[in-house]
């Protein structure tokens, strides 16, 4: 089947899209889109985090089917539009790289889009609303402790 949606402000036709085919593969592998990560392929790591809608999702449970006709923004998306400069950052993501909670990286793009909208949510979060807002995405490499420096970081980068 063929499905149409907009990713990151750009409409996409994606052919061939089979019936079970999730829409982390779409993203990845027919859109060339590598943010999301795919890690439990069930939903409890929060690696592929995106918004679909403007709603936080697990990529990797929504059929691509499901998608059609809808808005989806990525970890890619996130960066600032009309800076002119490709390599310009997000806040978020700016605080997630300043503060070293980048490790190997394979949950920083669902942590990050988490963090984003913890933050459009609630500007001023406590601690413990950072780590409920954040509770669905597992980190295998840190502490988390760096993870909430940057947290509150591009909390106070945001005001």
């Amino acid at each position: 089947m063929r499905i149409q949606l907009t990713v990151n402000g750009t409409r996409h036709d994606v052919d061939d899209v089979w019936p079970g085919e999730s829409l982390l593969y779409a993203l990845r592998e027919r859109m060339g889109l590598p943010g999301a990560k795919n890690a439990c392929e069930q939903g409890e790591c929060g690696s592929c985090t995106v918004y679909l809608e403007g709603v936080p999702v697990c990529a990797c449970l929504v059929p691509a089917g499901q998608a059609h006709g809808r808005e989806v923004t990525t970890v890619e998306g996130l960066a600032p539009e009309g800076s002119g400069d490709e390599t310009a950052l997000h806040p978020v993501q700016q605080a997630f790289l300043e503060k070293g909670a980048v490790q190997c990286g394979f949950c920083t793009p669902g942590l990050i889009v988490s963090t984003h909208d913890l933050l459009q949510r609630n500007p001023d979060p406590s601690d413990p609303e950072i780590r409920e807002a954040l509770a669905g995405n597992l980190c295998r490499c840190t502490g988390y402790e760096k993870i909430m420096d940057a947290v509150r970081a591009a909390a106070e980068a945001l005001r």
